[in-house]
This record gives C-alpha cells, sequence and structure tokens, in this order.
C-alpha cells in the first residue's frame, strides 16, 4: 500500500471505532490473478434502486456493495481513511487537500485523469439535494499537473479525507453525466464489477472488469435480485437460490443453520424520528411523552432476540469512544397529556424488524394516550413523503457513520436546519450551533467532546429517540469465501468474493 504523507494529527483525528470482526471476510481475500474463475455470483439484497441508480442518494451504497464505485478514498478496518483511486494525497494548509491519483481506467475504457475526478466531484457539490456526505460543506476541485487533485473547502474541514471515502462522492467519467440531470453509473464507474443491465426494481447483471486497477476480481459476473421481503431472502438462502443475502430478518435466522448466519456488529441504530413540523410533534411536551412511552428494552430482547442493544444515543456500542462519555440532554420539556392526539406512524418493510417495532411503538404510544395510526412502505414508495413531512413519525434504521465515516456528518446531515437527510425536519439554533462547533474541532479528544455535546443537543429535542443499536445478519451460502462483511455496511463484493 502507497505510504501516505499525511499530518500525524488527522491519523488520530478520524475518531475510527474499535469494531469486533470488522470488514470479516468469509474466506481468503486477493485477487484472482494465480487461480482459476469461480462462478458467477447470486446475491439478494434488501432495497432496490430507489432513485434510478444515482449515486447521490441511497443508491450509492448499493452500488459500492457490489464493487461497482469507489470514490477517492475509502474505510480501513479501524474506520480510518485509506487509498483508492487516490494513492496518497497530503494536507496543504487548514483548507487544501492534495490528492495524487494512480493509474486507473473507467469501465468505458476512459482514463481516470485530474479532469475527469474533479469534474465527478464538481457533479456533486451541484446535486440536489445534496449527498448527506457533503451536507453543510462547501468544497471544489481543481487539477494539478498530470496526476493531481486539488480540492479545497469553504472551512477547514479535518476529516476530509474521510469524507471523500463517502459512496455519495464516487467517481464517474464524463459519460456518466450526459446531458441531463440523471447520472448513469452503468458502464461508467471503476470496481471490479460492472454493471451492464439493469431490469428496473426487481434485477441487475454485472461482469467482472477485467482492467480494474486493483486486479481480477475471482468471481466472473454477479446476478442480483432485489428481494424486499426478509422471509424469502432467507429461504432463496436457504433453497440454493442465492449465494449472498443481506439483511436476514432476526425472526428468520434460526431458520438457517448456524454456518449460514452471520451476525456483524455495526454503527447502525434504528430510532423513531418525530416530525417537528407536523400538526402534533411540533409541540415539544408530546414529543416529551412520545419519548417516555418508550420500552427500548422490549425491543431490544423482544422483536430483535438479543441482535440489538437497547439504545443509548445516536451512536451506539460499537462505537467504542462514546462509552461512558455521555452526558444527559439538558433542557427537555415537560411531558404533556397526549389526550388521544391522532399521529400517522411510518416504516419500510424492507427490513422485516421494523413493522414489528413499530407495531410496539404503536402499543407503547396507545398506553400513552396517543391515537396512532401506522402505515408500511416499500423503501423506494416511503422515502420522498417522509423527506416531504407527510407523516408525524417515522421508524428507521440509520448506519451512523455510513455516509463518511465521520460522526459529524451524520449530525449535520439528519438534524441541521440545512440538513439533507433531515426526517425530523428539525431546525433549532442551538443544534445547528453545537454541530458548526464539532466541524470545527481538530483535535481527537475534542472532537469526541463536541460531537457528544451536539448529540446531547439534539436528544434534547425530542426529535429521535433512539431505539436499538443493531447486529446485521449476513445469510452466507456453504461454498462462499471472501464476503465482506462490513460494520459500516458499504461493501459485501470484493475481489476476493467467490464461489
Amino acid at each position: 500500500m502507497t505510504r501516505m504523507t499525511r499530518p500525524r494529527f488527522l491519523l488520530a483525528l478520524l475518531l475510527a471505532p474499535a469494531l469486533t470482526g470488522c470488514f470479516a471476510s468469509e474466506g481468503s481475500g486477493g485477487s484472482s490473478d494465480d487461480v482459476g474463475d469461480g462462478s458467477r455470483l447470486r446475491v439478494a439484497l434488501a432495497f432496490p434502486p430507489a432513485e434510478n441508480l444515482s449515486p447521490y442518494g441511497a443508491d450509492a451504497t448499493l452500488l459500492s456493495r457490489l464493487g461497482v464505485t469507489e470514490g477517492l478514498t475509502a474505510l480501513d478496518a479501524n474506520g480510518a481513511a485509506a487509498p483508492a483511486l487516490a494513492a496518497s494525497w497530503t494536507r496543504e494548509n487548514d483548507r487544501t487537500w492534495l490528492f495524487t491519483l494512480r493509474e486507473a481506467t473507467f469501465q468505458d475504457g476512459t482514463d481516470v485523469t485530474p479532469a475527469a475526478v474533479a469534474a465527478a466531484l464538481t457533479h456533486a457539490t451541484e446535486a440536489r439535494p445534496a449527498p448527506a456526505a457533503l451536507s453543510g460543506v462547501t468544497l471544489t476541485a481543481k487539477t494539478e499537473g498530470t496526476t493531481g487533485v486539488r480540492v479545497t473547502t469553504k472551512n477547514p474541514d479535518p476529516a476530509l479525507p474521510l469524507r471523500l471515502s463517502s459512496p455519495s462522492l464516487a467517481v464517474l467519467s464524463a459519460k456518466a453525466y450526459g446531458r441531463t440531470d440523471r447520472v448513469d453509473p452503468v458502464g461508467h464507474a471503476t470496481g471490479p464489477f460492472e454493471l451492464t443491465k439493469v431490469m428496473g426494481a426487481t434485477a441487475a447483471t454485472l461482469d467482472r472488469y477485467d482492467d480494474y486497477w486493483g486486479g481480477r476480481a475471482q468471481a466472473p459476473g454477479i446476478d442480483v435480485k432485489f428481494v424486499a421481503d426478509g422471509t424469502a431472502r432467507a429461504s432463496a438462502l436457504r433453497t440454493d437460490q442465492v449465494d449472498l443475502a443481506e439483511a436476514i430478518p432476526v425472526a428468520q435466522a434460526a431458520t438457517l443453520d448456524k454456518g449460514l448466519r452471520k451476525a456483524t456488529a455495526t454503527t447502525r441504530t434504528t430510532s423513531l424520528l418525530l416530525n417537528t413540523e407536523s400538526d402534533v410533534f411540533q409541540d415539544a411536551g408530546l414529543r416529551a411523552a412520545a419519548r417516555q412511552a418508550v420500552d427500548t428494552s422490549a425491543l431490544a430482547e423482544g422483536v430483535y432476540e438479543g441482535y440489538a442493544d437497547a439504545g443509548t444515543g445516536l451512536y451506539g456500542p460499537a462505537v467504542t469512544w462514546a462509552e461512558g462519555k455521555r452526558t444527559e440532554p439538558a433542557g427537555r420539556a415537560g411531558a404533556t397529556d397526549p389526550d388521544g392526539a391522532t399521529i400517522t406512524l411510518a416504516t419500510y418493510d424492507n427490513r422485516p424488524e421494523l413493522p414489528e417495532v413499530a407495531q410496539v411503538l404503536k402499543q407503547q404510544l396507545e398506553k400513552a394516550g396517543f391515537e396512532v395510526e401506522l402505515e408500511v412502505r416499500e423503501y423506494s414508495r416511503l422515502e420522498s413523503d417522509v423527506l416531504a413531512g407527510r407523516f408525524d413519525a417515522f421508524v428507521g434504521a440509520r448506519n451512523s457513520l455510513l455516509d463518511t465515516g465521520d460522526p459529524v456528518s451524520l449530525l449535520a446531515s439528519d438534524f441541521t436546519c440545512d440538513g439533507s437527510y433531515n426526517l425530523a425536519l428539525l431546525c433549532d439554533k442551538d443544534v445547528d450551533k453545537a454541530v458548526r462547533k464539532a466541524e470545527r474541532v481538530t483535535d481527537t479528544a475534542g472532537r469526541q467532546d463536541a460531537v457528544l455535546a451536539a448529540e446531547a443537543k439534539i436528544l434534547g429535542t425530542d426529535a429521535v429517540v433512539p431505539l436499538v443499536h443493531q447486529r446485521v445478519i449476513t445469510g452466507v451460502g456453504p461454498k462462499v469465501g471472501g464476503a465482506l462483511l462490513d460494520p459500516y455496511e458499504r461493501t459485501l463484493v470484493g475481489l476476493g468474493t467467490r464461489r
């Protein structure tokens, strides 16, 4: 691996959580340059494309998990920034970084050049809504010679190498952007696997990209099925119809042989988000009443059957530096009597536990005096309505370090006035101030303290109620080796994944 000439303090800054079994690989990794080809992989994914495979939204992770896209950097096993399309980087001053590119080609045969990278990053900055990784961040990218890209941020951003690892900041060739607002990654990415056909929301076909800079993948291709029903995913694995099945429902885990189910500690938290602009939950007292009604231990032990821990904050036990450092939120409103207030609680069924969680919450909230109507849909048919504030409350699962690996980014995108994924529609000046302060801190201990201070401000609004911290179950067939069981849920299939 190319040595990086970064300031030493940044290595410590990256706030990498110590995770057990990080990126655990089922079998050996590496490329297949010295071994024979395996068979095509059959993969069942829980979430179909929701935004025409745009890298700027939820589909970005789908692309990275299948080995299609990559950015300038990646996350290593410790959650620190590692080389990807950038072989190395240096920090020139508090707002400017110079990234040196490795030799690589796009899947359409064109070279990965500084101009192509700068253009890709510029397109990301112009996307609306902005990718979560760029929430609250203004950056420009310029070419430097034949191998360099200089990235400058409006404000100091000590976590920029982490930010650029986000799946939503994947680098695509010029042909991906075309003449319309739609971004097309098919055949225009840089990863070891190339999308060759997408059959709407049902299936996709990928072939190995033999000119990948990192070597030749062991699997000749991937056949993907998008299967929203968790029981169907587990059944497909059990009956040898697929080799890998993501997000196996807890209720289905026991139906699989022990060797087929792999539980991975993640930074994913399931939360109840209360719409601060709805007729009911714009009242802080009613938000407090909803929070007090929730019994998180019943969810962890009941719905998740021990594959989760009761919610303690926005960052769960996997983020070990937060353990023991939290303070109780101050200034919370007192709970007021719901007096039969009617609310609509929405969730999605791609993660089968969520409708069960919502049903338990319905009972708990009704016991507290609310009238609750449930709305359950497939995620791609729900997201736009949640962002538009059409429900009073929403139950969702969110990987707190998915977007950038930097914990501040979650706060900026999900809980500030201008946040691009602000499902609670929260706009609180004290929260914004605390998040902006955290963004400016550069030393490790100080940044951690600032993150937890901002978390306390957010929890103090009662706009979000952390419910459980999950362990994700992945179904891995008995003949499969090299599956990437990633705590950040960015990867699943890599160079060494095979059967």
